[in-house]
C-alpha cells in the first residue's frame, strides 16, 4: 500500500513514533536485511521520513 508523505504525516510519525519500515517488522532478518516471508523489501527498509515523498507498507508488516 503506498501512503503520501506530506508534513503532517512527518509531524504525526515524529510525535507518536510511528514504525513503518522493516526494520521494525517481526518479519525482518537482521542478518541477511532480507524477509523472512520472502518478500522483496528494498523499498521498505531504511525509510527516512525527512526525506521520503511516498510511503510504502508491506502487506504483512507486524510491529515487533
Amino acid at each position: 500500500m503506498k501512503t503520501p508523505v506530506d508534513p503532517e504525516l512527518r509531524r504525526e510519525a515524529r510525535e507518536l513514533r510511528l514504525r513503518y519500515g522493516c526494520e521494525h517488522c517481526a518479519h525482518f532478518d537482521a542478518e541477511s536485511r532480507g524477509c523472512a516471508e520472502g518478500y522483496p523489501n528494498a523499498m521498505h527498509r531504511d525509510v527516512s521520513i525527512d526525506s521520503a515523498t511516498c510511503l510504502e507498507f508491506c502487506k504483512s508488516f507486524e510491529l515487533c
